[in-house]
């Protein structure tokens, strides 16, 4: 845990203390964690070519944070970049709080030279997350780090602890400045291919994990690349695995895992083999070339790198990952955050009230690349919808300026998206991929559970083939091309929050929306109000936040 130092330290923390919302400091049963963190410019070589990279702390990738159900993390961070700058937290719920959640649609921007202090509570949630910078193209430059959310220490886990946990962060990685990334975005042009694969911020065999013979090791694989999904082996060694993104699952093991964007992973490994250096591989998915790169998994007294050949990644494409992406299955028995196991409650058993389907495209807008959802590019405004809709500014959003289902043809046209939604309504949104790469989808706020996916256009009778007794709860799901994926979710937090592509030159481009869940309620018990050190900007600028 990082705090700050000294009597600064504890002044920092005073003030923090007066600014929470009285609904923080009565649950005062549940700890707090304090981190100051200090986002700068470095230059990084991660393959080989010094370009500028986004340090927190001077680390590349960010410090990781840990936490335990309930905790409260109050996380200050000092803005020394030349530009606006926002963290935000993916799987993170932000329960009644999407002030703090982070985007370009909830939080106005931390300025050059300014600080601003996140404050949220990992409420009801264990398992795997990671952060990134959400503004600018920033995440091409780095700024990402892992979150990891242990269980209290009364709750069960369905397996004896490991005897190390390492975060393992995989993603596609770009030789060129990310400044000069998002000049090509601007200007209409691809990106491209993606030059390399990094683990934990290396390239080949930069990394190391250390093992001992005998013991298991936890790894928590997060995928925060750009425009890739990726997979993952380790030579000589199988993976099982134990969670995804908060949910417990059905300990399947794998010899080689695909990770698609923004999604997380834990597995064990047994460390079973000879002592040797073995590599851990990852390799891209679904792209016209592969590119690899690996990192060391070294056993105490090592010998030296296993004579054994690396392993190959599958060549089977969609068949393979789609009966994969099925074989994970909740854990019905195993406690999750509380102690009732995570199958009590029967996701399949209730009605659904609105089904909404999200198809995705890509269009040429006033002569440059845009993407799309429904049909509508997104475009963010002068002010934080949340923060318009809190203090009822006019002007700058209008719910239902994306509709239910898609829009015909392949045009689309650039509008603020924001999709109205009633608190406590049950959904069923169904992801629709008409075009040729595999994309990823993420919605902040929420946990949904994966109903079902396969290869062709979704009609009613699709809902025949669900799985409506064992599904994968998660935040961050695949749909392959010609296919759909298909969630059911319960709209139990209300706020405004950011339904994305994880393809991040999509999401820049346009293809996201907001889902306001509103409630005409205004009890804190449902939505917390505008934090007290709240930043102001846009039209919401010299407003006051409530007084002390």
């Amino acid at each position: 845990m990082a705090a700050g130092n000294g009597a600064g330290g504890v002044a920092i923390a005073l003030l923090l203390f007066l600014a929470m919302p009285s609904a923080l400091l009565v649950a005062g049963d549940d700890p707090y964690r304090f981190f100051t963190w200090t986002v700068t410019y470095g230059d990084i070589t991660p393959l080989g070519v010094k370009q500028q990279g986004i340090l927190i702390n001077g680390q590349f990738p960010g410090p990781t944070i840990e936490a335990v159900t309930n905790d409260n993390l109050i996380i200050n961070v000092f803005n020394k970049l030349n530009d606006p700058f926002l963290l935000s937290w993916n799987g993170i719920q932000q329960r009644r709080n999407s002030f703090e959640d982070g985007v370009a649609g909830t939080t106005c921007p931390i300025p050059p030279g300014g600080n601003f202090t996140y404050i949220l509570q990992v409420k009801d949630q264990i398992g795997t997350y990671f952060y990134f910078p959400s503004l600018a193209f920033h995440k091409a430059a780095g700024g990402f780090g892992a979150i990891r959310v242990l269980s209290r220490p009364m709750i069960p886990v369905p397996f004896p602890p490991p005897a190390a946990d390492y975060p393992l962060l995989i993603g596609d990685w770009y030789k060129a400045n990310h400044t000069d990334l998002k000049y090509m975005l601007d200007s209409g042009k691809a990106l491209g291919f993606p030059d390399g694969l990094l683990i934990n911020g290396r390239s080949w065999d930069g990394y190391t994990f250390n093992v001992q013979q005998g013991r298991t090791y936890r790894f928590r694989i997060s995928n925060v690349g750009l425009s890739t999904s990726l997979n993952i082996r380790f030579q000589g060694h199988t993976m099982k695995l134990v969670e995804v993104e908060g949910s417990h699952t059905m300990q399947t093991t794998y010899s080689s895992l695909d990770v698609h964007l923004g999604q997380s992973y834990s597995v064990l490994l047994t460390a079973d083999q000879p002592a040797y250096d073995y590599a851990v591989v990852v390799s891209t998915r679904f792209t016209s070339k592969i590119i690899s790169t690996t990192a060391v998994l070294r056993y105490s007294g090592s010998t030296g790198k296993s004579p054994a050949a690396l392993p190959g990644g599958p060549t089977i494409q969609i068949d393979w990952s789609l009966n994969q992406a099925r074989s994970i299955r909740w854990n019905l028995t195993a406690s999750g955050p509380r102690p009732n196991p995570q199958g009590s409650y029967h996701y399949g058993m209730v009605t659904t009230t609105r089904t909404i389907r999200l198809a995705s495209s890509s269009a040429t807008v006033n002569g440059k690349q845009r993407y799309a959802v429904n049909g509508v590019s997104h475009v963010n405004p002068d002010t934080p919808l949340k923060i318009a809709d809190y203090y009822k500014i006019a002007g700058v959003f209008s719910v239902g300026t994306i509709s239910d289902s898609p829009s015909g043809g392949g045009s689309a046209y650039l509008q603020t998206a924001v999709m109205g939604a009633s608190y406590r309504d049950y959904v069923e949104i169904v992801f629709e991929n008409p075009e040729s790469e595999v994309q990823s989808w993420h919605i902040d706020g929420y946990a949904f559970w994966v109903v079902g996916m396969d290869g062709g256009k979704w009609s009613s009778a699709s809902r025949q083939g669900y799985n409506l007794r064992d599904a994968v709860s998660r935040y961050t799901v695949q749909v392959y091309p010609n296919s759909w994926t298909a969630i059911y979710m319960p709209l139990d937090n209300v706020g405004m929050w950011n339904v994305r592509s994880e393809n991040w030159a999509r999401q820049y481009l346009g293809q996201q929306f907001y889902l306001r869940v509103w409630t005409s309620s205004t009890s804190w018990r449902d939505e917390y109000p505008i934090p007290k050190n709240a930043l102001l900007c846009g039209r919401a600028a010299g407003r006051r936040t409530r007084p002390l």
